[in-house]
């Protein structure tokens, strides 16, 4: 397949405008209609519970549920159909995910800033959290891990997960076991945007969520962007886009390890997103060469082949070029193919997850290097991290005055509250003062 990897330019002939376009993401491939579809979908789960999930559990999935919930029993049999390898791999991944995820420590914060006043942070999980893993074309039960390893670290005492019925009926064996072996006891045979509405929402057999966390499609990226925006509904962990990849390659880069660093973004689906930026025209030309050599052996060509529609290779003078245009367009993954990869490190500013030298793929990552793989995606990663513990907790400021601490602070509150034109801020302090002033000369009289 000749000029697999589309739009080749070269990064120092580009003015600023040609740049920005260059590095333009594919459109969310998205339906006019969804939004209002989503909206009409989120009101009736919300007006009609369980009978609204049936309904459109048998119109959008073809299956009509005996009940939501994934029973013990079902684990069991999900269980009895992996392999014993496959049981350790997935056991393996929880592992390493936990032992880094453990290393999030949001130690409590206790200090004086003033002679008699006490500041303080501190630490609660969100109290019910709803983990959504997709099971479109791929089932996923590496999200599985990802989610519910740092919500459970958290210590969040309501931890459910909804994931979409199979044709059988049945959820994904493989996510039912992830999500076994990562703690998770509640989950529920649910997709799509009645999925996010229900754990927003909750109905009779779905409690509710505070905030809901996981990837989708655009009917669950709608639907948690409108709960989301409704006081009433649950907040999401962070905006979302098709995945994404950027590597660097130099002309030491092995050839077929960054085709296939490339295709294994580009398999996720028709948005997806790849990105080339090397010093070498030859490393290009050759990278071509492998992706056309591995397509027709992979079973997911057709949605490789129109991701690699809107791939990008972006030549560049040399590494220091390359950080910059990696930082600007700001990729979800960012593999740097590289000598000496790791010096390069402090230069990277924005990117969701960073993959040093010729021995980490991408796919490491995804799986089971420790670190997490939901990410921010379509430039995003310019704001936002990785999902981690932190994203399962809230932080609490605590403040503590003794009369000589507010004895103290009076003059400074009056003085800016007043500023504003806020007099009762600066009479709530003032009366205190004067209760303490009017004590005090009490004592003294007696």
């Amino acid at each position: 397949m000749k000029n697999a990897l589309a739009n080749r330019c070269n990064w120092n002939a580009l003015d600023v405008q040609a740049r920005a376009r260059v590095l333009e993401r594919p459109a969310v491939a998205a339906n006019p209609d969804t939004l209002a579809d989503v909206r009409k979908i989120i009101a009736d789960v919300r007006a009609n519970g369980d009978s609204a999930l049936r309904a459109l559990t048998k119109k959008l999935d073809g299956v009509e549920p005996d009940g939501f919930r994934v029973s013990e029993a079902e684990i069991r049999e999900a269980r009895a159909t992996l392999t014993d390898e496959q049981v350790e791999a997935l056991r393996t991944a929880i592992a390493n995910v936990t032992a880094y995820h453990e290393t999030q420590d949001d130690a409590p914060v206790s200090m004086e800033t003033a002679a008699g006043v006490v500041c303080e942070r501190i630490v609660r999980p969100v109290q019910a959290v709803g983990l959504y893993v997709p099971a479109g074309t791929a089932p996923l039960p590496s999200t599985a891990i990802m989610l519910a390893v740092p919500a459970g670290l958290a210590g969040c005492p309501v931890r459910i997960m909804c994931t979409p019925p199979r044709p059988d009926g049945k959820a994904d064996p493989a996510v039912l076991v992830a999500a076994s072996e990562c703690g998770i006891s509640e989950i529920y045979k649910l997709g799509g945007a009645q999925a996010v509405a229900a754990m927003a929402y909750g109905t009779e057999s779905v409690p509710k969520a505070d905030k809901i966390f996981g990837p989708g499609n655009a009917w669950v990226t709608a639907a948690k962007t409108e709960v989301a925006a409704d006081p009433a509904g649950a907040a999401l962990d962070m905006p979302a886009g098709p995945t994404e990849v950027l590597v660097i390659a130099d002309s030491n880069a092995d050839p077929r390890a960054v085709a296939l660093d490339l295709l294994s973004q580009a398999e996720h689906g028709t948005d997806s997103q790849v990105v080339l930026v090397t010093t070498s025209e030859a490393l290009a030309d050759a990278t071509d060469s492998e992706i056309a050599a591995a397509l027709p052996g992979l079973p997911r060509r057709a949605i490789m082949e129109q991701s690699l529609q809107h791939s990008r290779v972006i030549f560049v003078e040399d590494i220091d070029a390359a950080v910059t245009v990696a930082n600007e367009y700001a990729p979800e993954h960012l593999i740097m193919q590289v000598d000496n990869a790791r010096d390069w490190l402090e230069q990277v500013k924005n990117a969701g997850s960073v993959f040093l030298g010729a021995w980490t793929p991408e796919s490491v990552g995804d799986y089971c290097s420790g670190t997490n793989h939901v990410l921010p995606t379509y430039g995003y990663a310019r704001t936002y991290s990785g999902l981690s513990v932190y994203d399962f907790q809230k932080r609490m400021s605590v403040q503590e005055l003794t009369e000589d601490g507010l004895r103290g602070l009076q003059p400074t509150v009056s003085t800016l509250a007043r500023l504003e034109g806020l007099d009762a801020h600066a009479r709530a302090v003032e009366v205190r003062v004067e209760s303490l002033d009017a004590a005090n000369k009490k004592a003294a009289g007696s």
